[in-house]
């Protein structure tokens, strides 16, 4: 358990140290102005598009100008769809823009990011971005321990409670299992508050200042994560009082079985007053049945003397002994009726208190992975209201199998002798862990397809990835399991001689008590450590005796160690951008700001004077919306370079009335023509028209239209 414990801290640490702060689940796809894009007039609003819905509060989106002034009113909206704007001031001066969003994706994730747009031509700003990414940092950190601690506790929570509802009943009375599943709430407890309390920093300023500020956990609780958390905690009230019940009233049957021997005890009073009665009267009649020469006495009522005694009395005496037997016999039945009935009405009562908290946990069970469900990934993209509820069967069916697996180890470990489980327990749970695992597999095999869409994502992605070990490990830790459905099968027949043979010796090794009065405290208080000691040791050994019960615990803590690293998978799995998004956003903003690299058009013209054809060939580097590089080269039909007095570049994007833009180049060499900085504002088909002069009264304008951004 040492071991066990050391490894969940280790990977722990491990997975919270290495992972990177929480991916974006709602990418930006669009946005208007572009991102690089060059203006000629100032826009009155700035909007964004993103992959799904998100929230903003006021602040969300802020737009500044070169010298880090705002110059957005600060309260943004929806536009439609996914789309969003905030307003700008009126009379803005040119130069470049920066835009920055910190929002919170409809999976209650946080995500911000920036770009830069120009009115009129390109300037320096001097905006500095931070860069500690939302949700990371210490903040960050702290709120990822949080989250894996809260899966940890409800595992431990149901999971306890299902293997003794379902399993083990009797294990409500041993005390590792209820400190188990009492830590489970606590851990549960303690996380969801300090997530509440986190969050308004985490989806915010990130700084740990924060955590306290009323003012932010006011806005928190107006949030559908806050709703989560806060449903949780109300749930986690009614576990309280559930779990009370039963390592309560349930945990002590006693309470019936008390009340049934009374009830005997009851009984047997009457009926051996009764029998008293008429033992008195046969002892009586023995007495005065003396033979008349008092030679001889007889012993029995039954006595029928040797002389000439009064056979009257023994007759009487021999009456009163079979009324008296009879007596008995009859009190004994009535006491045996009385067993029966307190022992029926016991069991009954006990049945109904088993569905009773049978249904109020599954309720109880089922709100408390909804407050996952209703707040997560299963909550938006397609299909979500399927999604729900299938999340919420996914989550239940790994807390019946990683918590009962854990409540197993427990009971193996650290249970005393007397309260080892039962064989037939330990196969029950068997069934039932085999029926979470296929449970798991298909609510598995239904979210790993909504969530990564195809197989390109399955290895393309960070999410697709993260599933592939988190396969792998279910993998390792059903064949482990496996293995222990062997030890299972085996356990019935394991012999149980040998525990009470190492009971036997170490009992006889037990130190000898100190005498009363001998007045030696100090010996009296290291004998009764002594005593411990051997306790202890006993009890591990009656448990390390059996070999079967042996092999299940390692087997067990094998689970239980793969399950650990399971768990730690799973929380950076649902903090990292489903690969289906992933995806679409990238083909969203590849559509958006598709790039055609290096653009080099050919043209062929005629000015219609001597020596006036030839070919120009027009490159733009790198072929995108903001500044380009342009290069013009003139050759005459034979190849060799055209020595032109005049060329002139215009660009035009007729769907939006954009154009003519005119771009004079400057002569480098002979048949060549250069102009640095070519502004082109936003993608689009643009009409490239080069016109070419030969002489000075021959000239031609050609143009040939290309894809740009």
């Amino acid at each position: 358990m040492r071991t066990l414990l050391l490894l969940f801290l280790a990977v722990t640490g491990a997975v919270l140290a290495g992972a990177a702060p929480v991916s974006a689940h709602a990418a930006l796809t669009g946005s208007n102005p572009q991102q690089g894009a060059v203006v000629t007039q100032a826009p009155d609003q700035v909007a964004l598009t993103f992959s799904e819905k998100v929230a903003m509060s006021d602040g969300a989106v802020r737009v500044l100008d070169p010298k880090g002034k705002r110059v957005d009113t600060g309260k943004p909206f929806e536009t439609g769809g996914t789309t969003y704007g905030v307003k700008l001031h009126a009379g803005l001066p040119d130069g470049t823009f920066t835009v920055t969003y910190q929002v919170v994706s409809a999976d209650s994730h946080p995500v911000s990011g920036a770009f830069t747009f120009s009115i009129g031509a390109p300037s320096q700003t001097s905006v500095a971005l931070s860069d500690t990414a939302v949700g990371g940092g210490v903040v960050g950190t702290l709120y990822g321990i949080g989250r894996y601690v809260s899966y940890a506790g409800f595992i431990l929570l149901v999971g306890g409670a299902a293997f003794v509802l379902v399993c083990w009943q009797r294990g409500a009375g041993v005390r590792a299992v209820q400190r188990l599943v009492v830590s489970g709430w606590l851990a549960l407890t303690g996380a969801t508050l300090a997530l509440l309390l986190l969050r308004g920093s985490y989806v915010g300023s990130g700084r740990i200042g924060d955590i306290f500020d009323l003012s932010l956990l006011a806005e928190v609780l107006q949030t559908k994560s806050g709703a989560a958390l806060v449903s949780r905690l109300l749930l986690l009230a009614a576990a309280a009082l559930f779990i009370a019940v039963l390592f309560g009233a349930y945990a002590r049957p006693d309470d019936a079985e008390a009340t049934a021997e009374d009830a005997v005890g009851a009984t047997a009073d009457g009926s051996g007053a009764s029998g008293a009665s008429g033992a008195s009267g046969a002892s009586g009649a023995s007495d005065d049945s003396t033979m008349a020469d008092g030679t001889s006495t007889s012993t029995s009522g039954t006595g029928t003397g040797t002389g000439t005694g009064d056979r009257a009395d023994g007759a009487d005496g021999a009456g009163r002994s079979r009324g008296t037997g009879r007596s008995v016999r009859a009190g004994r039945t009535q006491g045996a009726e009385g067993v029966a009935g307190a022992e029926g009405v016991a069991d009954a009562d006990r049945k109904d208190l088993t569905f009773g908290l049978a249904i109020g946990g599954a309720v109880v069970a089922a709100g408390l992975a909804a407050s996952w469900a209703m707040a997560e990934h299963a909550s938006t993209g397609i299909q979500a209201d399927l999604a729900m509820p299938v999340d919420v069967l996914h989550l239940l069916a790994v807390a019946v199998w990683l918590g009962g697996l854990s409540t197993l180890l427990v009971v193996l470990f650290r249970a005393p002798a007397g309260e080892q489980i039962e064989a037939a327990a330990v196969r029950r749970f068997s069934r039932v862990a085999f029926g979470g695992v296929t449970v798991l597999a298909a609510t598995g095999l239904y979210q790993s397809w909504r969530q990564v869409g195809s197989w390109s994502a399955l290895t393309g992605t960070s999410y697709g990835r993260l599933l592939l070990v988190k396969v792998a490990l279910v993998t390792v830790l059903v064949g482990i399991g496996w293995i222990s459905r062997r030890w299972t099968a085996q356990l019935s027949e394991a012999p149980a001689v040998a525990p009470r043979l190492v009971e036997q010796r170490a009992a006889e090794k037990e130190p000898a008590t100190v005498a009363a009065g001998s007045g030696d405290a100090r010996r009296a208080a290291q004998l009764a450590r002594q005593r411990t000691a051997v306790a202890t040791t006993r009890q591990k050994r009656v448990r390390d005796a059996d070999p079967v019960r042996t092999g299940l615990r390692r087997s067990v803590l094998a689970e239980a160690g793969v399950a650990i690293v399971l768990l730690a998978v799973t929380t950076v799995l649902t903090s990292t951008e489903p690969g289906r998004t992933e995806e679409e956003a990238k083909g969203a903003t590849a559509a958006a700001s598709q790039r055609s690299g290096p653009l080099s058009l050919k043209i062929p013209f005629d000015t219609g004077g001597e020596d006036g054809k030839g070919t120009v060939e027009v490159t733009l580097d790198p072929a995108r919306v903001g500044a380009n590089e342009m290069h013009v080269f003139v050759v005459r039909p034979n190849g060799k370079a055209f020595d032109v007095p005049e060329v002139k570049v215009a660009f035009t994007l007729e769907a939006k009335k954009i154009g003519p833009l005119p771009v004079t180049p400057d002569r480098i060499a002979t048949g060549h023509w250069s102009a640095i900085g070519v502004q082109i504002p936003m993608a689009g088909d643009w009409k490239i028209a080069v016109t070419v002069r030969t002489s000075d009264i021959d000239q031609a304008t050609v143009n040939k239209n290309a894809k740009i951004g």
